[in-house]
């Protein structure tokens, strides 16, 4: 059977068949009335997308994070957004013969490519303390760096997601500092590289880069305070003189810009204040490719809060 996948689905209203996904979530959850019901979060290569099933019979308690499910469904809508009635689920079997990596939303470019391409950019950077600050973290984090996804939700929420984002904004911070030549490459790339790597500790994701929740330090103190923390400590390993170390934290610190998101300060040196907007434009430009991407020509997305609850135009030209 050709499989269905997400994308498609959300333009399906209506419409009853069946296909395979991954479960990216599962609960058993009481209705109104007492009764239970099976509440799923479904998911492959092009997204996620919710669905019900309104009776639980004993297999359904069995199901789990991860497998990989064939389901009958009829595609409703409810709140604006599609969503699946289930009528039955099972687990695929062998026999199915169904790749798991075709179920894994992931980056465009390979982990590795983008791995090498970071540490090629860090191994370029001139000022000594600030090279051997950006290797350390790469080195110290290269093995979840692979599929470590850059968000439990929102953008870049993939598998090598993280990679992805950094990638990016290391590419365009690059081109930013062509334009404004007061900036300084090496304290961008540096920051850059820095400014959300201990995301992988705050975060609880899988090998297949899907985030279940946030650690114990991640819900306590965030990863703008571990961040601080960890550079820290790697500067003082390294001998970085106090005003550098002092620097490379406040990049950490302030690239959320507002204390709202978790930033006490804001920027307070030229390229502090250039990588926040290269966090934000690369993550502007993640949800708005997401969203065009989800809707048909000549028609609009789902309200996406990421972008303020905007619908997003796909256009025909």
């Amino acid at each position: 059977m050709d499989r269905i996948n997400v994308r498609t689905l959300k333009n399906m209203v209506g419409e009853k068949t069946d296909s395979f996904f991954m479960i990216s979530n599962v609960e058993i959850k009481k209705g109104s009335t007492g009764k239970d019901y099976l509440d799923l979060l479904l998911a492959d290569e092009t997204g996620e997308i919710s669905g019900k099933k309104w009776s639980v019979d004993e297999p359904d308690r069995k199901l789990k994070r991860t497998d990989i499910v064939k389901v009958r469904f009829e595609v409703t809508e409810f709140n604006g957004q599609a969503q699946l009635r289930i009528e039955r689920v099972r687990i695929a079997s062998k026999e199915d013969n169904l790749d798991v990596t075709e179920f894994v939303k992931h980056a465009p470019e390979t982990s590795e490519d983008m791995f090498n391409e970071i540490k090629k950019t860090a191994e370029e950077i001139e000022d000594s303390d600030l090279r051997n600050v950006a290797l350390k973290v790469l080195s110290a984090n290269e093995e979840k760096l692979m599929y470590y996804p850059a968000a439990k939700k929102n953008h870049h929420a993939i598998f090598g997601g993280l990679l992805y984002h950094t990638l990016r904004m290391l590419r365009l911070g690059k081109k930013v500092c062509e334009v404004y030549t007061n900036l300084r490459p090496d304290w961008v790339a540096c920051g850059v590289i820095i400014h959300d790597m201990e995301k992988i500790n705050e975060i609880v994701s899988d090998e297949y880069g899907m985030a279940s929740d946030y650690s114990f330090e991640g819900k306590l103190l965030g990863h703008i305070v571990m961040g601080v923390k960890s550079i820290d400590r790697i500067c003082l390993d390294l001998g970085v003189c106090d005003e550098k170390r002092i620097m490379l934290d406040h990049m950490v610190l302030s690239h959320h810009y507002e204390a709202e998101y978790g930033s006490p300060r804001k920027p307070l040196f030229p390229e502090a204040e250039v990588l926040h907007y290269l966090d934000m434009l690369d993550a502007k430009m993640y949800d708005f490719k997401e969203a065009y991407d989800e809707a048909l020509p000549g028609g609009y997305s789902d309200r996406k809060w990421t972008l303020d609850n905007r619908e997003i135009y796909h256009d025909t030209l």
